[in-house]
Protein backbone atom coordinates (compact mmCIF):
# COMPACT_ATOMS: atom_id res chain seq x y z
CA UNK A 1 0.00 0.00 0.00
CA UNK A 2 2.69 2.49 1.09
CA UNK A 3 4.68 1.98 -2.16
CA UNK A 4 1.30 2.43 -4.19
CA UNK A 5 0.95 5.42 -2.56
CA UNK A 6 4.51 6.74 -3.02
CA UNK A 7 4.19 6.05 -6.95
CA UNK A 8 0.76 7.88 -7.12
CA UNK A 9 2.60 10.71 -5.63
CA UNK A 10 5.93 10.49 -8.15
CA UNK A 11 3.83 10.35 -11.04
CA UNK A 12 1.07 13.81 -9.39
CA UNK A 13 4.69 15.48 -9.15
CA UNK A 14 5.98 14.40 -13.13
CA UNK A 15 3.17 15.80 -14.36
CA UNK A 16 2.82 19.33 -12.66
CA UNK A 17 7.27 19.80 -13.42
CA UNK A 18 5.86 18.54 -17.29
CA UNK A 19 3.22 21.09 -17.68
CA UNK A 20 5.07 23.82 -15.50
CA UNK A 21 8.34 23.25 -18.27
CA UNK A 22 5.67 23.51 -21.03
CA UNK A 23 4.64 26.80 -19.31
CA UNK A 24 8.37 28.24 -18.84
CA UNK A 25 8.40 27.20 -22.86
CA UNK A 26 5.66 28.48 -24.55
CA UNK A 27 6.40 31.83 -22.22
CA UNK A 28 9.95 31.97 -23.92
CA UNK A 29 8.16 31.76 -27.18
CA UNK A 30 5.94 34.51 -26.04
CA UNK A 31 9.18 36.94 -25.08
CA UNK A 32 11.20 36.16 -28.91
CA UNK A 33 8.06 37.03 -30.95
CA UNK A 34 7.72 40.44 -32.80
CA UNK A 35 4.56 42.09 -33.11
CA UNK A 36 4.32 43.06 -37.01
CA UNK A 37 1.94 46.25 -35.80
CA UNK A 38 3.73 49.89 -34.94
CA UNK A 39 2.75 53.19 -35.56
CA UNK A 40 2.82 54.18 -38.82
CA UNK A 41 4.40 50.83 -39.80
CA UNK A 42 8.03 51.53 -38.63
CA UNK A 43 9.43 49.74 -36.46
CA UNK A 44 11.89 50.73 -33.72
CA UNK A 45 15.72 49.28 -33.05
CA UNK A 46 13.94 48.48 -29.09
CA UNK A 47 11.09 46.53 -30.80
CA UNK A 48 12.79 44.83 -33.89
CA UNK A 49 14.06 41.50 -32.67
CA UNK A 50 14.28 38.27 -34.11
CA UNK A 51 16.70 34.77 -33.06
CA UNK A 52 18.67 35.22 -35.84
CA UNK A 53 20.09 38.64 -35.36
CA UNK A 54 22.68 39.67 -32.65
CA UNK A 55 21.77 42.58 -30.67
CA UNK A 56 24.14 45.53 -29.34
CA UNK A 57 23.04 47.33 -26.76
CA UNK A 58 25.16 50.91 -26.24
CA UNK A 59 26.84 49.77 -23.80
CA UNK A 60 28.37 46.84 -25.96
CA UNK A 61 29.45 49.57 -28.49
CA UNK A 62 32.93 50.87 -27.07
CA UNK A 63 35.58 49.27 -28.79
CA UNK A 64 38.62 49.77 -27.25
CA UNK A 65 41.21 48.51 -29.80
CA UNK A 66 44.03 50.56 -30.27
CA UNK A 67 44.53 49.50 -33.67
CA UNK A 68 40.96 49.40 -34.86
CA UNK A 69 40.79 53.21 -35.74
CA UNK A 70 38.16 53.65 -38.12
CA UNK A 71 35.01 55.18 -38.31
CA UNK A 72 32.79 52.08 -37.33
CA UNK A 73 34.19 48.37 -37.04
CA UNK A 74 32.06 44.91 -36.03
CA UNK A 75 32.91 41.80 -35.94
CA UNK A 76 29.84 39.38 -35.28
CA UNK A 77 29.75 35.58 -34.63
CA UNK A 78 26.18 34.79 -37.24
CA UNK A 79 26.88 30.94 -36.00
CA UNK A 80 26.58 31.34 -32.27
CA UNK A 81 24.81 35.32 -32.88
CA UNK A 82 27.89 36.67 -30.50
CA UNK A 83 29.34 40.28 -30.71
CA UNK A 84 32.68 40.01 -30.41
CA UNK A 85 33.66 43.44 -30.96
CA UNK A 86 31.67 46.72 -31.87
CA UNK A 87 32.82 50.01 -32.04
CA UNK A 88 30.38 53.30 -33.13
CA UNK A 89 28.68 50.77 -35.36
CA UNK A 90 25.01 53.25 -34.93
CA UNK A 91 26.83 56.57 -36.56
CA UNK A 92 25.31 57.54 -39.63
CA UNK A 93 28.08 57.37 -42.05
CA UNK A 94 28.06 57.12 -46.36
CA UNK A 95 27.53 53.80 -47.42
CA UNK A 96 29.46 53.66 -50.88
CA UNK A 97 29.03 50.72 -52.40
CA UNK A 98 27.76 48.55 -49.37
CA UNK A 99 24.79 50.48 -50.52
CA UNK A 100 24.55 47.70 -53.38
CA UNK A 101 23.74 45.07 -50.44
CA UNK A 102 20.42 46.56 -49.85
CA UNK A 103 19.60 46.25 -53.89
CA UNK A 104 20.64 42.58 -53.95
CA UNK A 105 18.00 42.21 -51.21
CA UNK A 106 15.66 43.67 -53.30
CA UNK A 107 16.34 42.26 -55.81
CA UNK A 108 16.00 38.77 -54.19
CA UNK A 109 13.00 39.24 -52.81
CA UNK A 110 11.05 41.07 -55.69
CA UNK A 111 12.45 40.26 -58.34
CA UNK A 112 12.38 37.41 -60.91
CA UNK A 113 16.51 36.55 -61.96
CA UNK A 114 15.11 35.06 -65.59
CA UNK A 115 13.82 38.85 -66.46
CA UNK A 116 15.45 40.00 -69.28
CA UNK A 117 16.69 44.06 -68.94
CA UNK A 118 17.13 46.38 -71.40
CA UNK A 119 19.93 48.78 -70.40
CA UNK A 120 18.96 52.79 -70.94
CA UNK A 121 20.84 55.45 -71.85
CA UNK A 122 20.49 56.60 -68.18
CA UNK A 123 22.46 53.48 -66.83
CA UNK A 124 25.27 54.24 -69.74
CA UNK A 125 25.77 58.00 -68.62
CA UNK A 126 27.43 57.86 -65.20
CA UNK A 127 28.88 61.43 -64.86
CA UNK A 128 30.52 60.67 -61.11
CA UNK A 129 34.93 60.78 -62.38
CA UNK A 130 35.94 57.12 -61.57
CA UNK A 131 32.82 55.39 -61.16
CA UNK A 132 33.12 51.88 -61.66
CA UNK A 133 31.27 50.55 -64.59
CA UNK A 134 31.11 47.23 -66.37
CA UNK A 135 30.53 49.05 -69.00
CA UNK A 136 27.50 47.86 -70.84
CA UNK A 137 25.91 49.89 -73.35
CA UNK A 138 22.26 51.33 -74.58
CA UNK A 139 20.50 48.49 -76.08
CA UNK A 140 22.22 46.21 -74.52
CA UNK A 141 19.90 43.15 -73.32
CA UNK A 142 20.86 40.96 -70.37
CA UNK A 143 18.91 38.47 -67.52
CA UNK A 144 18.74 40.02 -64.19
CA UNK A 145 20.48 37.19 -63.23
CA UNK A 146 23.42 38.59 -64.97
CA UNK A 147 22.87 41.74 -63.46
CA UNK A 148 22.74 40.61 -59.96
CA UNK A 149 26.65 39.41 -60.24
CA UNK A 150 27.37 42.75 -61.83
CA UNK A 151 26.81 44.44 -59.09
CA UNK A 152 28.29 42.26 -55.97
CA UNK A 153 31.18 40.37 -57.76
CA UNK A 154 32.38 43.78 -60.00
CA UNK A 155 30.66 46.47 -57.99
CA UNK A 156 28.86 47.77 -61.40
CA UNK A 157 27.28 51.14 -60.99
CA UNK A 158 25.55 51.07 -64.50
CA UNK A 159 24.38 47.59 -63.22
CA UNK A 160 22.74 48.68 -60.09
CA UNK A 161 20.97 51.55 -62.38
CA UNK A 162 19.59 48.85 -64.54
CA UNK A 163 18.18 46.90 -61.83
CA UNK A 164 16.90 50.03 -60.39
CA UNK A 165 14.72 50.85 -63.69
CA UNK A 166 13.90 47.62 -64.09
CA UNK A 167 12.01 46.89 -61.03
CA UNK A 168 11.00 50.06 -59.71
CA UNK A 169 10.65 51.77 -62.98
CA UNK A 170 12.82 54.54 -62.37
CA UNK A 171 16.00 54.98 -59.79
CA UNK A 172 13.77 57.36 -57.47
CA UNK A 173 10.95 54.58 -57.22
CA UNK A 174 13.76 51.40 -56.75
CA UNK A 175 14.94 53.91 -53.65
CA UNK A 176 11.88 54.15 -51.90
CA UNK A 177 11.64 50.24 -52.53
CA UNK A 178 15.17 49.92 -50.62
CA UNK A 179 13.84 52.26 -48.18
CA UNK A 180 10.76 50.71 -46.99
CA UNK A 181 13.05 47.10 -47.25
CA UNK A 182 15.21 48.55 -44.86
CA UNK A 183 12.46 49.59 -42.08
CA UNK A 184 10.76 45.49 -42.59
CA UNK A 185 14.31 43.97 -41.57
CA UNK A 186 14.87 46.45 -39.11
CA UNK A 187 17.65 48.77 -40.43
CA UNK A 188 15.80 52.25 -39.45
CA UNK A 189 18.92 54.58 -39.48
CA UNK A 190 19.14 54.48 -42.97
CA UNK A 191 18.11 56.31 -45.86
CA UNK A 192 19.40 55.55 -49.70
CA UNK A 193 18.34 57.54 -52.66
CA UNK A 194 20.42 55.45 -55.17
CA UNK A 195 20.82 51.82 -55.69
CA UNK A 196 24.73 52.14 -56.15
CA UNK A 197 26.20 54.22 -53.34
CA UNK A 198 27.66 57.32 -55.89
CA UNK A 199 28.13 59.95 -52.85
CA UNK A 200 24.67 61.96 -51.86
CA UNK A 201 24.76 63.85 -48.62
CA UNK A 202 20.96 62.34 -48.53
CA UNK A 203 22.25 58.96 -48.23
CA UNK A 204 23.49 57.33 -45.38
CA UNK A 205 24.04 54.50 -43.20
CA UNK A 206 25.14 52.58 -40.26
CA UNK A 207 27.19 49.80 -39.62
CA UNK A 208 24.46 47.78 -38.03
CA UNK A 209 22.20 48.41 -40.20
CA UNK A 210 24.34 47.02 -42.74
CA UNK A 211 24.80 44.09 -40.95
CA UNK A 212 21.49 43.43 -40.59
CA UNK A 213 20.97 43.71 -44.87
CA UNK A 214 23.67 40.95 -45.15
CA UNK A 215 22.28 38.87 -42.46
CA UNK A 216 19.16 38.47 -44.42
CA UNK A 217 21.16 38.21 -47.32
CA UNK A 218 23.60 35.31 -46.09
CA UNK A 219 19.29 32.91 -46.17
CA UNK A 220 19.57 33.24 -49.97
CA UNK A 221 21.80 30.20 -51.64
CA UNK A 222 22.06 32.87 -54.58
CA UNK A 223 23.18 35.74 -52.99
CA UNK A 224 25.96 33.04 -51.26
CA UNK A 225 27.44 31.92 -54.36
CA UNK A 226 27.83 35.02 -56.10
CA UNK A 227 29.38 37.25 -53.12
CA UNK A 228 32.16 34.06 -53.29
CA UNK A 229 32.63 34.21 -56.96
CA UNK A 230 36.20 35.60 -57.68
CA UNK A 231 34.97 36.16 -61.54
CA UNK A 232 32.21 36.20 -63.61
CA UNK A 233 31.48 35.83 -67.60
CA UNK A 234 28.27 37.64 -68.89
CA UNK A 235 26.43 36.20 -71.29
CA UNK A 236 23.99 38.79 -73.40
CA UNK A 237 23.02 40.35 -76.55
CA UNK A 238 23.60 44.27 -77.98
CA UNK A 239 21.18 46.24 -79.42
CA UNK A 240 21.96 44.51 -82.66
CA UNK A 241 21.06 41.44 -81.20
CA UNK A 242 24.67 39.88 -81.50
CA UNK A 243 25.90 37.69 -78.78
CA UNK A 244 28.19 38.94 -76.33
CA UNK A 245 30.20 38.48 -73.39
CA UNK A 246 32.04 40.11 -70.88
CA UNK A 247 34.18 38.85 -68.18
CA UNK A 248 34.25 40.77 -64.56
CA UNK A 249 36.81 40.16 -61.66
CA UNK A 250 35.89 40.65 -58.10
CA UNK A 251 36.54 43.82 -56.05
CA UNK A 252 37.43 41.57 -53.36
CA UNK A 253 41.09 41.70 -52.72
CA UNK A 254 40.95 38.00 -50.57
CA UNK A 255 38.86 36.57 -53.25
CA UNK A 256 41.63 37.79 -55.67
CA UNK A 257 44.47 36.49 -53.70
CA UNK A 258 46.19 39.68 -53.41
CA UNK A 259 45.52 39.87 -49.39
CA UNK A 260 46.18 37.56 -47.18
CA UNK A 261 43.91 36.49 -44.25
CA UNK A 262 45.07 35.68 -40.51
CA UNK A 263 46.12 31.93 -40.48
CA UNK A 264 42.84 29.50 -39.68
CA UNK A 265 40.27 31.95 -41.08
CA UNK A 266 38.81 31.66 -44.91
CA UNK A 267 37.44 34.68 -46.48
CA UNK A 268 34.02 33.39 -48.20
CA UNK A 269 33.28 36.21 -50.06
CA UNK A 270 32.79 40.18 -49.34
CA UNK A 271 31.87 43.65 -50.91
CA UNK A 272 34.36 46.96 -50.71
CA UNK A 273 33.33 50.50 -51.73
CA UNK A 274 35.01 53.75 -51.61
CA UNK A 275 34.21 57.61 -52.28
CA UNK A 276 35.79 60.59 -50.88
CA UNK A 277 33.61 61.13 -48.55
CA UNK A 278 32.16 57.58 -47.38
CA UNK A 279 36.38 56.65 -47.00
CA UNK A 280 37.17 53.10 -47.72
CA UNK A 281 34.59 50.44 -46.76
CA UNK A 282 34.62 46.28 -46.71
CA UNK A 283 32.10 43.90 -45.26
CA UNK A 284 33.34 39.94 -45.25
CA UNK A 285 32.07 36.84 -44.60
CA UNK A 286 34.34 34.55 -43.14
CA UNK A 287 34.56 31.16 -41.38
CA UNK A 288 36.93 29.66 -38.95
CA UNK A 289 38.52 26.06 -38.76
CA UNK A 290 35.21 25.07 -36.67
CA UNK A 291 32.86 26.27 -39.34
CA UNK A 292 31.71 29.37 -37.57
CA UNK A 293 30.70 32.05 -39.77
CA UNK A 294 31.62 35.28 -39.03
CA UNK A 295 30.62 39.12 -40.34
CA UNK A 296 33.08 41.27 -40.08
CA UNK A 297 32.77 45.03 -40.70
CA UNK A 298 34.48 48.22 -41.13
CA UNK A 299 33.61 51.51 -42.27
CA UNK A 300 35.00 55.00 -43.28
CA UNK A 301 38.93 53.48 -42.99
CA UNK A 302 41.37 56.43 -44.32
CA UNK A 303 42.84 54.41 -47.25
CA UNK A 304 42.91 51.08 -48.89
CA UNK A 305 45.86 49.88 -47.14
CA UNK A 306 44.54 50.52 -43.54
CA UNK A 307 41.71 49.19 -44.47
CA UNK A 308 42.90 45.65 -45.29
CA UNK A 309 45.33 45.80 -42.19
CA UNK A 310 42.63 46.36 -39.59
CA UNK A 311 40.62 43.91 -41.26
CA UNK A 312 43.36 41.57 -40.80
CA UNK A 313 43.45 42.95 -36.94
CA UNK A 314 39.70 42.36 -36.76
CA UNK A 315 39.30 38.89 -38.42
CA UNK A 316 42.05 38.08 -35.34
CA UNK A 317 40.09 38.21 -32.97
CA UNK A 318 37.48 35.93 -33.96
CA UNK A 319 40.65 33.07 -33.00
CA UNK A 320 40.80 34.18 -29.68
CA UNK A 321 36.68 34.34 -28.72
Amino acid sequence: MKKSLLFIIILVMAFFVGCQKASNKFLAYEDTAVSSESNDNQITQGDFFAKNIAVVSDTDNHGGDEQLTSGATLLINVTDNKIIYSDHIFDKMYPASLTKLLTALVVLKDGELTDSVTVSENATNIADIGAKVCGYHEGDVLTLEALLNSLIIFSGNDAAIAIAEHLGGSEEAFADMMNKEASKIGAIDSNFVNAHGLHDDNQYTTAYDIYLVINNLLSYDTFRTIVSTSSYTASYSDGDGNDKQKTLVSTNKYLKGEEEVPEGIEVIGGLSGSTNKAGNCLVLLSKDSNGREYISLIMNAVDSDTLYSQMNHLLSLALVE
